[in-house]
């Protein structure tokens, strides 16, 4: 069943592979808790007058970014799987 051409397939298995490499690797930079991300921390302005709160606060959203970049280049590997199926496709056809 073809779902769509032969270019548009490539791209988005091209788009699909830089994506899980970047995600994946953020999630691991955010999962190790890497300093580089932490002006990416959602982080409450109550929380940054008390140390103890504040750590909380930034190993919560550490945690939280991690899952989601995870989920996001779990997401697509499904991508790439879909591209992948649909480039076989046209090639086969």
């Amino acid at each position: 069943m073809k779902i769509c051409g032969p270019k548009l397939s490539l791209c988005c298995t091209i788009l699909s592979v830089w994506a899980i490499i970047q995600l994946g690797l953020m999630a691991i930079f955010f999962y190790v808790r890497s300093p580089a991300f932490i002006e990416d921390l959602k982080i409450d302005d109550a929380d940054h007058h008390d140390a103890h709160k504040f750590l909380e606060a930034m190993d919560t959203s550490y945690s939280t970014i991690a899952v989601n970049c995870a989920i996001s280049a779990g997401l697509y590997v499904v991508t790439l799987a879909v591209s992948g199926w649909q480039m076989w496709v046209n090639k086969n056809s």
